[in-house]
């Protein structure tokens, strides 16, 4: 059962993530979110390279929060990712919330480089 269910995972991530891809121009935000942090990064898929990471294991956001796993921590997360694409000259984005849904942290993450400049 284990082997048709991970089937089903895959097929289902396939066929959302063919309507996501991210240019130079627009790189794809993903966002993978654990337990204990959360990820953030800007990936052009047509060179399939990173453009700018950020995560709450990052030492600056470390000193803001005392828990990483709270919506402040994602939020400061999404405020720093933003700030290094707009050093980066990127204004506009495809957000790719992975198979997660839009709530809580991943939402607080959004709205976090919506607010430092970040269109999507």
């Amino acid at each position: 059962m284990k082997k048709k269910v991970k089937k089903l995972y895959i097929q289902s991530k396939k066929r959302f993530l063919k309507k996501i891809v991210g240019t130079s121009e627009k790189p794809r935000l993903s966002i993978f979110r654990s337990h204990k942090h959360i990820y953030a990064q800007l990936i052009n898929d047509k060179t399939k390279s990173t453009l700018a990471f950020s995560s709450t294991l990052e030492s600056e956001i470390q000193e803001k929060t005392s828990s990483l796993a709270t919506k402040e921590a994602s939020f400061l997360v999404g405020e720093n990712i933003a700030k290094k694409a707009i050093l980066k000259n990127i204004k506009t984005i495809v957000f790719d919330r992975g198979t997660k849904p839009y709530h809580g942290r991943i939402q607080q993450l959004a709205e976090g480089a919506r607010k430092e400049g970040l269109i999507f």
